[in-house]
């Protein structure tokens, strides 16, 4: 497995990084299938308590859930767990509930970026495995939920973490000719068959344009969080696929 060098200034800071990346989207598919399911029964259950089911923690009872976990191959740990999920209670008791459970699980609240709103409440958390997340909105007289976990661990052994207050953007092109990616002022063309490369980038919106031979460009925007790994595909037939995080 190549590895991403740290600190790296190679021509547009581009770095080998290692074949396989190219599967986390249809793994994201994988693990995300028959993931929203209908939990009725519980709906008027008079408390908020956890379900010891749910992959990152959650109220047991909900109208739906979906929880979605970012792999690599050869990796156990995922790189990214996302939950998301509606439940029938007030804003500010689900925000009681998540503070009680996450100190519960040694997640620690940090002041930066905090947001709470009659209707919509902001956190993010130092976990024991990495940097997460946790978003809350009312509408409708329920409360959505939003959180994420990143896996710092399963980053670096897999060569995505990027360097402290940049991002990273991998580039994989597993189709059967070339494809070019333009990206910050940089050209990259990347033959079929070779594999991903990764590019350090300042925290940002980034305009970029794929190009495949014989095929329209694909024209898009990217906005890029420090600490977020995103990776750009051109599949196997030649699409562009959507812009995947992987953490």
């Amino acid at each position: 497995m190549a590895t991403v060098g740290h600190g790296a200034r190679a021509p547009a800071r581009w770095q080998p990084i290692a074949c396989g990346l190219v599967l986390l989207a249809s793994c994201l598919l994988a693990a995300s299938a028959g993931a929203f399911v209908s939990n009725l029964p519980p709906l008027f259950s008079p408390a908020l308590t956890l379900d010891p089911a749910a992959k990152l923690p959650a109220p047991a009872r909900y109208s739906f859930r979906g929880t979605h976990t970012t792999v690599m191959p050869g990796i156990e740990a995922p790189l990214r767990t996302r939950l998301e999920t509606t439940v029938p209670a007030q804003l500010g008791d689900v925000v009681s509930f998540y503070r009680t459970e996450l100190g519960k699980l040694g997640w620690q609240e940090k002041p930066e970026g905090a947001v709470i709103a009659a209707d919509h409440v902001q956190l993010t958390f130092a976990s024991p495995l990495g940097p997460a997340a946790l978003q809350l909105a009312r509408k409708d007289g329920s409360t959505s939920i939003h959180i994420v976990q990143k896996n710092a661990d399963a980053a670096s052994r897999a060569n995505i973490m990027p360097e402290p207050g940049r991002a990273m953007l991998v580039f994989s092109n597993i189709s059967g000719t070339d494809a070019t990616l333009t990206i910050d002022a940089k050209t990259v063309k990347r033959a079929a068959g070779t594999s991903a490369l990764s590019l350090d980038l300042a925290p940002g919106r980034y305009s970029y344009e794929l190009r495949v031979p014989d095929r329209s460009a694909t024209t898009k925007t990217l906005d890029i969080v420090a600490g977020d790994t995103w990776e750009l595909t051109v599949g196997p037939d030649g699409d562009v696929w959507p812009p995947l995080q992987l953490y």
